[in-house]
């Protein structure tokens, strides 16, 4: 399943660089979302390289889901799709 990288996790003073919200087609609401907590994703940037991760939760009601990588992500990668196992 694919779901596109939305934006940084952001509050109103800080960014966390390893936090993404990812919105995945099909799901609408915070229930379908949660089936999804706990899996794997991964993120392949143009030069080859990947970035591992997993869904956290969902953020919202309307079927976002946050994802926790392991390492900081670039800003190129917000628009981009993602892999999710």
């Amino acid at each position: 399943m694919d779901a596109l990288i939305s934006n940084f996790r952001l509050s109103r003073h800080t960014k966390s660089n390893n936090h993404m919200v990812l919105i995945a087609p099909g799901i609408t609401n915070r229930v379908e979302a949660e089936a999804l907590v706990d899996k794997k994703v991964t993120w392949k940037s143009s030069a080859g390289k990947e970035i591992h991760g997993k869904i956290a939760s969902p953020h919202g009601n309307k079927g976002a889901l946050r994802a926790i990588f392991e390492t900081g992500m670039p800003g190129q990668a917000i628009g981009q799709k993602v892999t999710i196992q």
